[in-house]
């Protein structure tokens, strides 16, 4: 048979032959001769109970016998049916009694004859069987495939579906098998049953009835099969899944009544991180959250011990080995003003490898006591409505535009001397305060003021939110390690440092030397912390690691660089999915497989990445303003795209069309609340889901307004700090 498609080769193990007679005669030699030279491994025992406790050691060594061959001339010391009757205890070998695996032969002495009934139970009975075991291998496989897999018979009755059809037509498995195929298209049918009487392969567009959801068109190819004969017997239909994958079927609207899941924090007090959202939010992103592949491929279910042990051990290689790699290829959503958002921030090249601390321990309970509210002497004397503004310097609604304000655009180097004294920065780094005075000084001068969004202000604000989760995690008994208090404030301070404002995927269209530099893979990110420690060497003046010991400050720089990469958008998702697979779970992390040392880096890495985008969840008049600043350094970048000539990132982007509000629905739908969720349902910030709800509603009530243009919004909102704050 000339074959089409690949096959599965059948396993060919070494076939073994359990033979029971009662009496060694001539029949059994002539049976064990003819077993022999088939090149079977022969057992020959004597006895129904010798043949019963062959058969259990047999099974609990995980061996088989694929022959078994019982003497039935005599009854005398041996019941051929009660040594059958063993088999009704396993449902597996019922099965195969079903399925016809037996045979009478009738009794001979002539070898020849033995060994020809022999090799037609070989070839009729024995190879079949490993043939069809090659199938479970197949439907492992089809179960989990991401693309859409349908069989239905020669009628159109479904066969068959895979996990991705479920999720696909939003149906279980026992609402879509052995129903008409009809059921779940609304187009005609028609053709592609002319089609299936003959081998020829359907190839078009379908309209696919989702449960309790609209029609959706679909690219659908039928591969018509004949399983015997020359007729087809099956159809397969192969639904092609526009970006690769599940994170389209994520997307997909869900109905009503599906039913939320549960994501509990680490500790047992806190909230249901999925369920606490208003009625007003689409449950859009966590949707592909709950797609993310949360969980390693591999369980404990039905293994001995020994085995648990080593599978424990295999889970802990492959997630240190970045075993969650989720990646969203297409966003689809109802206006093309959220993709172009979403899309620019998650799609691009980035490779880094995961940094890990060498802290002993990152995160352990106890108090935590802080020094007061000093600022330094020459800083006290310069401006007393400073110091009042730092007083407040940890609550959530923080005034960082008017602090902006009051020292004349050098809020980081003012509340990064807060920060740092509050912290006990100096004493941890064993350095002197003029020291850290000068690098936030140098750090600052780096950010650029023509950025609307990525200066100085930005990264103050990061590291504002950053003391305020660190406040919060000592106020819940989960205190950092100092040092580690110290790196992430310093890595908030210089997570965009010399941000050129504009996306890396700009950089890597116009041939900037950065993006050639860094070989167009994680370019910014890897840039601010070069930069950051390119500037602190540079000069003992403002060197804040000098007097750390040399495995300290490695751990130190390991710890940023890695907290400054993970503030990457191209593997939020990834970095997201982490963080609830280890905190999300009912049991402390130190139960799981990750290590004290990785679940702080889990940790510190969605602390840097939540302070970082927490415009969304921060008081209203300072979410528009920087929903503003971003904007309009977007529209810049668009600006700049078309005078170059240059491909344009995010051509929704245009100051003339852009609607706001939709773009910070979109942002907040796919982006952050989940991200919010997971985030207080482990530190336990009500106030985040608070502010992030208001703000939702309040770019909603603006988008059905009709108020989409700057210029509008802006109209609408009282000033933040004393007086409208202008671009930097």
């Amino acid at each position: 048979m000339d074959l089409k498609y690949p096959t599965v080769l059948p396993p060919n193990p070494q076939l073994k032959a359990l033979l029971v007679f009662h009496k060694s005669d001539s029949i059994c030699e002539v049976v064990t001769l003819a077993c022999q030279r088939h090149q079977l491994d022969v057992t020959l025992v004597k006895s129904k109970e010798e043949a019963l406790e062959t058969l259990h050691k047999s099974y609990a060594t995980a061996q088989c016998y694929h022959l078994i061959i019982i003497d039935a001339r005599s009854t005398k010391g041996l019941d051929a049916e009660h040594i059958a009757s063993f088999f009704e205890k396993d449902d597996a070998l019922i099965a195969l009694l079903d399925a016809g695996v037996n045979r009478c032969i009738a009794e001979t002495t002539n070898l020849t004859l033995c060994s020809v009934e022999l090799k037609q139970i070989l070839h009729s009975i024995i190879r079949p069987h490993n043939v069809m075991s090659t199938q479970q291998a197949l439907y492992t496989a089809l179960h989990r495939l991401k693309e859409v897999v349908l069989i239905t018979d020669d009628v159109l009755r479904i066969q068959y579906a895979n996990r991705a059809t479920e999720r696909l037509l939003n149906m279980r498995l026992d609402e879509i098998i052995s129903k008409p195929l009809g059921d779940i298209f609304v187009s005609d049918l028609s053709t592609i049953s002319e089609q299936g009487k003959s081998i020829k392969e359907f190839d078009g567009i379908l309209m696919v009835r989702r449960k309790n959801q609209e029609s959706i068109p679909m690219h659908v190819r039928v591969v018509p099969v004949a399983c015997i004969g020359s007729a087809p017997t099956h159809l397969i239909f192969n639904f092609d899944i526009p970006g690769g994958g599940m994170d389209f079927i994520a997307t997909l609207p869900q109905p009503k009544e599906a039913p939320r899941g549960s994501l509990h924090s680490v500790r047992r007090c806190s909230f249901d991180v999925r369920s606490i959202a208003s009625d007003g939010l689409r449950r859009t992103s966590l949707a592909k959250l709950t797609s993310l592949p949360l969980e390693a491929p591999i369980t404990k279910e039905n293994c001995s011990a020994d085995e648990a042990r080593l599978i424990d051990k295999v889970l802990d290689f492959l997630k240190r080995e970045g075993l969650y790699s989720p990646q969203m290829k297409e966003l689809r959503t109802d206006d093309p003003i959220a993709t172009d958002l979403i899309g620019a921030l998650l799609t691009g090249p980035s490779v880094y490898s995961s940094r890990r601390s060498s802290n002993d321990s990152i995160i352990r309970t106890g108090n935590s006591t802080r020094a007061a509210t000093i600022v330094p002497a020459k800083m006290k004397q310069a401006n007393p409505i400073i110091m009042e503004l730092l007083e407040e310097s940890l609550k959530w609604d923080f005034d960082i535009f008017k602090l902006e304000e009051i020292t004349d655009y050098h809020p980081l180097l003012y509340l990064g001397m807060e920060m740092f004294r509050r912290f006990d920065v100096f004493a941890t780094l064993n350095i002197d305060e003029n020291v850290c005075k000068a690098w936030l000084a140098v750090i600052e001068a780096h950010y650029h003021k023509s950025n609307t969004y990525h200066n100085s202000t930005h990264a103050a604000d990061v590291m504002q939110a950053t003391g305020a989760f660190i406040t919060q995690l000592a106020s819940k008994d989960m205190v950092m390690d100092r040092m580690d208090e110290a790196t992430a404030l310093i890595a908030a301070a210089a997570h965009d440092v010399d941000h050129p404002g504009r996306s890396s995927a700009f950089l890597c269209n116009s041939n900037n030397p950065l993006a050639i530099l860094y070989n167009d893979l994680t370019v910014l990110e890897s840039h601010h912390a070069a930069i950051t420690f390119k500037l602190t060497l540079g000069d003992d003046k403002f060197n804040i690691f000098k007097n750390l010991d040399k495995e300290t400050y490695k751990s130190a720089r390991s710890t940023i660089i890695d907290m400054i990469l993970a503030t990457e958008m191209t593997r939020h998702f990834e970095h997201l999915a982490k963080f609830v697979s280890v905190f999300g779970s009912e049991v402390e992390p130190r139960e799981l497989v990750q290590s004290e040392e990785e679940t702080s880096i889990l940790m510190r890495r969605m602390l840097i990445k939540v302070a970082d985008v927490s415009n969304p969840a921060r008081p209203m008049q300072y979410c528009i303003e920087w929903a503003r600043r971003i904007a309009e350094e977007y529209f810049m970048q668009t600006d700049e795209e078309k005078q170059r000539h240059l491909p344009i990132v995010m051509p929704m982007f245009d100051r003339a069309t852009c609607s706001i509000p939709k773009s910070q629905i979109g942002f907040i739908e796919y982006i952050i609340q989940d991200m919010m969720h997971a985030w207080d349902g482990f530190i336990d910030m009500p106030e985040l889901i608070t502010c992030m709800q208001i703000n939702y509603s309040q770019w909603k009530k603006y988008d059905e307004q009709g108020i989409n243009t700057l210029a509008d919004i802006m109209a609408k909102q009282p000033p933040v700090g004393n007086k409208s704050s202008s671009s930097k």
